[in-house]
């Protein structure tokens, strides 16, 4: 009887121990469009992120990650590595300026793509 009862506080504790390393987190990034979204979600299409959704109306890219598996420094640089700046960081000049002209958020008047389309509907992007 000891020994199932010590077996099962060792599963609850590793079990706890594990939900330590996750964390609900929502983070800023600049994105205009359903294109934009699709992008910045895609990257977040990696291990250690478990759900990862963005809203370009307000902006947040709401997150659900293990930080043993990742960090919040690694989410921002997947994010900029896409062309979406965040909070905490700037995506490359060479990387921003290869994302599709109506997703360039850093462009004065720019107001993307409108809502709801997705890159294959709008655009091709076969040259980009």
């Amino acid at each position: 009887m000891k020994f199932i009862l010590s077996i099962a506080l060792l599963i609850v504790g590793f079990t706890l121990n594990a939900q330590k390393n996750i964390v609900v987190d929502t983070l800023w990034v600049n994105g205009l469009c359903g294109m934009c979204e699709e992008r910045i979600e895609k990257a977040m299409d990696t291990k250690g992120v478990i759900t990862a959704d963005y809203d370009h109306h307000t902006k947040l890219l709401a997150l659900v990650y293990n930080t043993k598996k990742i960090s919040e420094d690694k989410i921002h640089a997947l994010i900029n590595a896409v062309g979406h700046d965040t909070e905490k960081s700037k995506a490359p000049d060479d990387v921003y300026a290869n994302i599709h002209g109506c997703c360039k958020y850093r462009e004065p008047g720019s107001t993307g793509c409108g809502d709801g389309h997705t890159e294959e509907e709008d655009h091709d992007h076969d040259d980009h």
